[in-house]
């Protein structure tokens, strides 16, 4: 679907939208008003969020804050032309995300990502736990 078909969005959120995950990427772009715009007229009930893509933490912390609060899930991503920073890794984990994107483990910056979030559960131990998928509605 395009970028702006908020009605084919709509359309495939009523069909399909209680069996799987719906994530809006490209029709989100990380906004919260765009999303705001998608709960209040329910469509999708994920979002992609990409750090860069809003442009500051806060609004990114604010953007995940908005999707939960509304029952979305999220999905932190990394995006194309990434480096070896794993932050994505920490703000997947931080905010309890439970999904994170960076792609197959056949880079180094992709790698980078996924050894962080093995250093961290190691360090957490027993405090760490896998997060189970929700169900929306």
């Amino acid at each position: 679907l395009a970028e702006d078909d908020w009605d084919g969005w709509q359309l495939l959120t009523k069909e399909l939208g209680a069996k799987v995950q719906l994530v809006g990427d490209d029709l989100f772009v990380t906004n919260p008003k765009r999303l705001q715009r998608g709960i209040d007229s329910n469509t999708c009930n994920s979002i992609l969020i990409k750090l860069n893509q809003i442009g500051t933490v806060t609004e990114t912390l604010q953007t995940i804050e908005l999707a939960k609060t509304n029952g979305y899930t999220n999905v932190i991503s990394h995006r194309s032309g990434e480096t070896e920073d794993a932050f994505i890794a920490d703000l997947a984990v931080a905010t309890n995300a439970g999904q994170i994107k960076t792609g197959s483990a056949s880079r180094t910056d992709r790698i980078a990502k996924y050894n962080e979030l093995l250093r961290i559960e190691e360090i957490l131990g027993e405090q760490s736990s896998y997060a189970k998928l929700r169900k929306r509605g």
